[in-house]
């Protein structure tokens, strides 16, 4: 059955008589009649009834005005489509092109914006060594009277990153040229405000682009991540000037394992690819001193000078009022000198090197890191980096025939990193597990004690297939429990942060809120050591909660989630992206419409049709 509708008409009174709030979206909080009538196609009447129907007609209606035509055709099955039918092929068809940018000619002007930012000139930075790049974007600049073309010096200093500043700007990624034409390599960015290309989001948004057959942005993502290690020496927290001196975490290795599996790539692609990645972990992870400890495992260490940059005014004042009675200012006076550098004050400068190291670990922010993050050897870091060991050895020997030559003075053999992942390994389990408790643990290299928290990143081992079976079930049986809701784990359980004052900030990778890298890497781990049950479990959890969302919510599909309330609605610091949009949705948020899609290949048949029904998970298991 179709409908054939006045678009503008039918919007305006749907609107009139369903958003009652008036956000532009049909929610269980507008407070309308939930009934609106249409005729088909033959002048019979038809009610579209309840939250979900009248949201999926005001998308459909919202998708055909982009189409400047003045009526259309609508039809009934996409107004009743079945809720995870629809999020998933929405994700697929919709919304994966919605967060794809490049930086050339045609995407510039998008990639330029920055929400976080006010500029009158738009800076775009390229690096010293693509001299081709330099010339290709310096030909851009007569075109876009606001874009201004710098190219980066060879050696790139802290100094010289705190200088930047007061021009910041996006970071030049990788170009090709096909059949004469130059065009930016394409990259899929988180959403929202975050209209860059991210470290860690994107290996996890790569993963969700491979499930849809999206190979070749799939690839582009990994050939961008090259084009990082090799001209900013990182793969970056993201590709923007103020994060120059920033890393994330390493999944480098497991988006090019990924990639094999799925699109079987020529062996020179992989070569060049494993090249670049033995570079980054040489260079970024094992320099003695920096990301190495004595200990042999590592630590986030991001260099920098001052506050972050990216951060709003007012974030830490929780910090600074401490310190501007001591200069005699109020917080706010004491803030700009201190950006500014008018005011040195050594300590304030060692809790952010603490601070900007927390957040080149991707847990932006976490009780657990404030303060303390560089003196810690991390489980996450130590199970990412034992994956890359792992990885390398698993291609070495696959496609190298057990030797690969890196440069034409080493080459090496499985062996070589099996050797490296045990010694590891054996020192993660050694400085790491908590047999009492059940937990992993983060090491304080300096104190030489564990640091007490317990954190998600407690299941990256079951993940990097680290952990013995035993100590597998220890973390299956006792310890998933203390972070399982009802929609999936949080971010820490709550005695964790049990004793932090009430006027503290409230941090968003702590107990309540659940984000999907954690779901997803417990997912996996959970399936390493054949927990099923538990698994399909911990699935249906985190999809049953971004089905209700968005079946209530006019198809939003969030950043995170209060797992507390099971809702998108956070009060957090930084809010959630994700949310907002006029009618519908065209992005939804990277990696979670990855995990969705990675949840569905994965979840039985019965739990999908439970799932398709909105089964509350507690009446499940």
């Amino acid at each position: 059955m179709k409908f054939k509708l006045h678009i503008n008409q039918t919007l305006s009174q749907l609107l009139a008589q369903e958003d009652t709030d008036g956000d532009k979206k049909i929610t269980i909080d507008d407070k309308g009649p939930k009934r609106f009538l249409l005729e088909d196609d033959k002048g019979n009447p038809m009610a579209v009834e309840g939250t979900y129907q009248l949201s999926n007609l005001l998308q459909e209606l919202a998708l055909s005005k982009k189409n400047d035509t003045e009526f259309a055709e609508i039809s009934l099955e996409d107004i009743t489509e079945d809720p995870v039918k629809r999020i998933s092929r929405k994700i697929k068809d919709l919304y994966w092109k919605g967060l794809t940018r490049t930086i050339d000619a045609a995407g510039v002007k998008k990639i330029l914006e920055d929400d976080k930012i006010e500029n009158a000139i738009s800076y775009l930075y390229v690096p010293a060594g693509d001299s081709f790049a330099f010339d290709y974007f310096k030909n851009l600049e007569t075109a876009n009277p606001t874009l201004k073309v710098v190219q980066l010096p060879a050696v790139i200093t802290p100094e010289y990153v705190l200088s930047l500043n007061k021009k910041p700007g996006i970071l030049a990624l990788a170009l090709q040229t096909k059949n004469n034409e130059t065009t930016g390599v394409p990259f899929v960015v988180p959403g929202g405000r975050f209209n860059e290309m991210y470290g860690w989001d994107s290996y996890f948004i790569t993963m969700g682009l491979l499930i849809d057959d999206k190979t070749d942005l799939a690839l582009g993502m990994a050939e961008n991540f090259k084009y990082q290690i090799d001209h900013y020496g990182k793969i970056l927290n993201a590709n923007r000037s103020y994060y120059l001196t920033r890393t994330q975490p390493p999944l480098y290795t497991s988006l090019i394992v990924d990639i094999i599996q799925k699109s079987n790539p020529e062996k020179a692609w992989i070569e060049r690819h494993l090249k670049t990645a033995i570079k980054e972990y040489k260079t970024v992870w094992m320099e003695q001193g920096k990301r190495l400890t004595p200990t042999g495992l590592n630590r986030y260490k991001a260099e920098g000078i001052g506050l972050p940059f990216e951060v709003e005014e007012g974030h830490f004042d929780d910090i600074l009022e401490k310190y501007a009675p001591k200069y005699g200012l109020s917080t706010r006076e004491f803030e700009n000198k201190y950006l500014e550098r008018e005011i040195l004050d050594a300590d304030l400068d060692h809790y952010f090197t603490h601070d900007r190291s927390m957040r080149e670990s991707g847990h932006d922010t976490t009780n657990r890191l404030v303060g303390i993050c560089a003196d810690l050897n991390t489980v996450a870091i130590n199970s990412l980096l034992y994956k890359y060991e792992t990885d390398i050895a698993f291609l070495i020997e696959t496609f190298f025939n057990d030797q690969f030559q890196y440069n034409e003075n080493m080459s090496y053999s499985s062996d070589y990193w099996h050797k490296k992942a045990a010694e590891r390994k054996e020192k993660i389990n050694e400085l790491c597990w908590n047999e009492a408790d059940g937990l992993y643990l983060d090491y304080n290299f300096e104190l030489k004690e564990q640091h007490y928290f317990e954190a998600a990143t407690t299941f990256y081992p079951l993940w990097a297939k680290i952990c013995t079976q035993e100590q597998a079930a220890i973390l299956v049986q006792k310890t998933l429990p203390k972070f399982k809701m009802k929609g999936g784990i949080a971010g820490s359980t709550p005695s964790s942060i049990a004793a932090v004052s009430e006027h503290a900030p409230t941090r968003q990778w702590d107990y309540p809120f659940g984000w999907a890298p954690h779901q997803i890497l417990l997912w996996k781990g959970l399936l390493n050591y054949n927990f099923q049950d538990e698994a399909q479990e911990m699935i249906y959890r985190w999809l049953w909660l971004i089905t209700r969302n968005a079946v209530d919510y006019n198809g939003t599909i969030p950043e995170k989630f209060d797992l507390s309330i099971s809702s998108h609605k956070i009060f957090a610091e930084y809010g959630n992206v994700g949310t907002e949009f006029n009618y519908i949705t065209e992005e939804g948020f990277g990696w979670m419409n990855a995990s969705y899609q990675f949840g569905l290949t994965l979840l039985s048949s019965d739990l999908k049709e439970k799932l398709s029904s909105l089964t509350d998970p507690d009446s499940l298991f």
